[in-house]
């Protein structure tokens, strides 16, 4: 069974809260969950005392049984200072796409043709 730190959804329309689970990863997001670990609620300000409220030693607990954490609640406990925060790298996501690299070398041909005295070749 793959276990899960994950979070719950749970209050209404446009005034969401989320539950801090133990869950197995094979059922639904807001679905039957281990044990209750702690809430996250995003609508209070960053440093307000009941933003995030969640018991460290269950969550240690858990993670040395073989649970793992969503992406969220890993940062949750990298604050927390359980577990190393991730470090995550795309360096392709970084790199100009199709429509910009053709823009820049139309740019480098044209300083180009500008610095050579701006005389061109003639067409044959």
């Amino acid at each position: 069974m793959a276990l899960k730190l994950r979070l719950a959804r749970a209050g209404t329309k446009k005034r969401p809260h989320y539950n801090v689970v133990v869950a197995d990863s094979r059922e639904p997001r807001d679905g039957r969950f281990i044990e209750k670990i702690g809430f996250y609620n995003p609508l209070l300000p960053k440093d307000h005392a009941d933003r995030l409220k969640l018991d460290v030693e269950k969550a240690k607990a858990w993670i040395e049984k073989g649970a793992t954490a969503t992406d969220r609640v890993h940062r949750f406990l990298a604050d927390a200072g359980v577990l190393k925060p991730l470090q995550k790298n795309n360096p392709e996501k970084a790199k100009p796409k199709k429509k910009a690299q053709e823009r820049a070398a139309a740019a480098a041909a044209a300083a180009g043709a500008a610095a050579g005295g701006g005389e061109e070749a003639p067409a044959a």
